[in-house]
């Protein structure tokens, strides 16, 4: 790993370590906060060598062999072969919400996971397009730190969550009176959720458009991943992901998540608009006209 890629996850280590301290702080003081910080020390061991599976565990993602999706396997393994990757292994996720991401610590042990969905919407150009954008990530190394981010903040949201309901139906210590309790519950219920939020926004816009690029010259489809994006875009405007972890929007190549109250207020990719028109102009410096 690169030393930048080691300062940016050290940092987001960092500040994912002090919002776990400060839920601890709002409902037991120094003593909780304390535990927290033991607490992030373990899960930031667990995340990063498990991190892909805790993720793929959210989707119920299933990891497939070559016999079970052999035309799947076919388009990642020579896209794989272009980018100069490991054949990455390769995951279904049961939902009929297209999209797709790509999880794991490092280029030799990555997943691409994609939905039924995606594979029932997208043909086999635009499939292509898709998967070298998250080859791209797994080539960028990408895949760390938004697999981190998303741990994390889903641990966040889940522990505010129990927090909430604890402090409810009984608080955190005796000394402390229920109406203080209640306000602490509704201070952290709607600010973990916003940290978490901001958490993805760590995970810089900016990888998109490259990912986009990647995937337009692995693939050498970009009028392909264009469609594909607009395809995505579409159906999940209608059809949005109600399983699954908000936290997680910004490893999808679309966030899936849209129209769900907090999750619609806070970007995490740039305007498909802007992304098609940027991959317009990638198409014509490659000699290819839409």
């Amino acid at each position: 790993m690169s030393l930048v890629m080691w300062l940016r996850t050290g940092l987001l280590m960092a500040l994912l370590t002090g919002l776990l301290m400060a839920i601890g702080y709002l409902f037991g003081g120094p003593n909780v906060a304390f535990l927290m910080f033991i607490f992030s020390l373990v899960f930031n061991f667990i995340t990063y060598w498990y991190s892909d599976r805790i993720v793929l565990g959210w989707y119920r993602a299933r990891v497939v062999d070559e016999h079970e999706a052999p035309e799947l396997y076919a388009v990642v393994r020579k896209l794989a072969g272009n980018a100069g990757l490991p054949v990455p292994k390769v995951a279904i996720i049961p939902t009929e919400t297209p999209n797709a991401f790509a999880t794991g610590r490092d280029p030799k042990h990555s997943v691409v996971a994609v939905t039924t969905g995606l594979l029932r919407l997208l043909n086999r150009d635009e499939l292509e397009g898709v998967i070298g954008h998250e080859l791209t990530h797994i080539k960028n190394r990408d895949m760390l730190i938004g697999t981190f981010a998303a741990a994390m903040a889903g641990a966040i949201v889940q522990l505010a969550y129990w927090a909430r309901w604890i402090a409810i139906f009984g608080g955190f210590g005796g000394d402390r009176d229920d109406s203080s309790n209640v306000l602490t519950a509704i201070l952290v219920a709607i600010l973990a959720p916003i940290a978490a939020m901001l958490i993805q926004a760590a995970v810089s816009r900016s990888r998109e458009f490259l990912a986009d690029e990647g995937g337009a010259r692995i693939s050498g489809k970009p009028h392909a991943l264009a469609s594909a994006l607009m395809k995505i875009e579409n159906a999940v405007r209608y059809r949005p992901m109600r399983e699954g972890n908000p936290a997680t929007a910004h490893m999808f190549i679309i966030n899936p998540f849209r129209g769900m109250s907090l999750a619609s207020l806070f970007s995490t990719h740039p305007p498909t608009e802007a992304r098609i028109e940027r991959l317009r102009k990638i198409a014509e410096e490659m000699g290819i006209y839409f």
